[in-house]
């Protein structure tokens, strides 16, 4: 064999695996991050709702509007309640509500947030146990995600994790892991996960950053070797033929 002969073949030998290597980077790239089958931008909330039936007599709030904590949002009259201290005039006074003798309940907030939902309306009648509103708290901003993930990705899928949070203006967000749920159906990890970003701020990127905003998003699990993404995909390929 020729000098020139042999070099030709180092130089195919070189291209090869160097061709290799890259495919295994991306294969070992794809391995470690997995899309979402669906995502959307959620906040913690709670709702307001009333012990007792009455008549809405005034709405001091209304849907997207800001409130303090202590702020008044809604007042109730309840017949019942009236009746109630005419027998046993002691304190009906709750964190949600203050009582007057004419059996007025003015609701307020218990902490500062943004009014989400709005159930009930000045004049309406609302019966015991229903609810008036719902707020959202402020800061508490997250992204609700759900994927499909075989065994091997939920095994690399850990709280702390780096995610993107894809806009609908497809702007991107640093998102991390903050906690996982799974059930497994059919072999896979049907995952929902709850992801903060410190960039998700109510009414940022002209209005799209808000509660109920469908999103994209991708997970990235913890990152394996180049030597083990080759390991798993044998492994995998022999265990799919059934050897």
């Amino acid at each position: 064999m020729t000098w020139a002969s042999r070099f030709k073949l180092l130089l195919g030998l070189i291209g090869v695996t160097a061709l290799v290597g890259a495919c295994t980077f991306v294969f070992d790239q794809r391995q470690s991050e997995a899309p979402s089958t669906s995502a959307e931008i959620s906040a913690d909330a709670y709702t307001i709702g009333t012990d007792y039936g009455g008549t809405v007599t005034r709405q001091y709030v209304h849907v997207g509007e800001t409130v303090k904590k202590g702020q008044p949002l809604f007042q109730v009259r309840s017949l019942s309640l009236l009746q109630e201290l005419s027998r046993n005039p002691v304190s009906f006074s709750t964190a949600t509500y203050t009582v007057r003798s004419d059996g007025t309940m003015t609701f307020t907030a218990t902490t500062a947030g943004t009014v989400g939902a709005v159930d009930a309306k000045q004049n309406d009648y609302v019966q015991p146990g229903q609810d008036l509103a719902t707020i959202d708290k402020s800061g508490t901003l997250f992204v609700d995600a759900q994927f499909v993930l075989t065994p091997r990705q939920y095994e690399q899928l850990q709280t702390g994790e780096r995610a993107d949070i894809v806009l609908p203006d497809r702007s991107i967000l640093s998102g991390t892991v903050q906690g996982i749920q799974v059930k497994t159906k059919n072999g896979q990890a049907q995952t929902r996960v709850h992801i903060s970003s410190p960039d998700l701020a109510r009414g940022g990127h002209n209005g799209l950053v808000t509660p109920g905003s469908p999103v994209d998003a991708t997970v990235h699990m913890a990152h394996q070797g180049v030597l083990d993404a080759v390991q798993s995909s044998a492994f995998d390929l022999v265990r799919r033929i059934g050897l």
